[in-house]
């Protein structure tokens, strides 16, 4: 079962773990901590990103300009021809032209905690998450199963879930027994 709870991101920074690798990570606080939220857990991040303003089409969608020689007057980062003429006669919908670019809900998947600290309500994420400072974000998360230990071998514990010995050859006789009537019954098609 996927859990959503509310963060607001608070800073970024890099985090040296015990075999030496750099993890950059973004610290984030929590209203009411979760109680099942642990490191490793993976997680998806959703939030608004930056506002940039009004963009021209290089920075917007990363149009490669005209050359800067033979003959440029001063059209060195505008678009170009945006249609045809008469035929169509208009602008097809969709054209990547000049507009408004970030303050949009962005999800960023494949993040992870990496630190968790339940005394001051915060925890460190890898990874860059959207938006700036104290942006309000949605954490996705599916909280991790402990899985049940085994008990060491000669414990009181394995002893008792150990099967009996004669219980292990009567089911194998009584599972051949119901392998044989159940082919015996099939009758081969003809």
């Amino acid at each position: 079962m996927i859990k959503k709870i509310e963060a607001r991101k608070l800073d970024m920074a890099q985090v040296f773990t015990e075999d030496g690798n750099v993890h950059p990570v973004t610290a984030v606080s929590f209203e009411d901590f979760p109680t099942d939220l642990a490191p490793g857990t993976p997680i998806r991040v959703i939030g608004i990103s930056k506002g940039k303003g009004f963009s021209g089409v290089m920075k917007r969608h990363g149009f490669k300009g005209m050359p800067a020689t033979h003959g440029r007057s001063t059209k060195g980062r505008a678009p170009g021809s945006i249609g045809g003429t008469t035929t169509p006669g208009r602008v097809y919908r969709g054209k990547r032209m000049a507009g408004r670019m970030g303050g949009e809900q962005v999800t960023v998947q494949g993040l992870s905690v990496l630190e968790v600290d339940p005394e001051s309500k915060t925890a460190k994420i890898t990874g860059a998450l959207p938006g700036p400072r104290l942006n309000r974000l949605t954490i996705l998360y599916e909280p991790q199963v402990c899985e049940r230990q085994e008990p060491e071998v000669g414990s009181e514990e394995a002893r008792s879930q150990e099967p009996e010995v004669g219980s292990g050859e009567e089911v194998s006789k009584n599972s051949t027994e119901e392998l044989n009537q159940k082919q015996s019954q099939k009758t081969p098609v003809s």
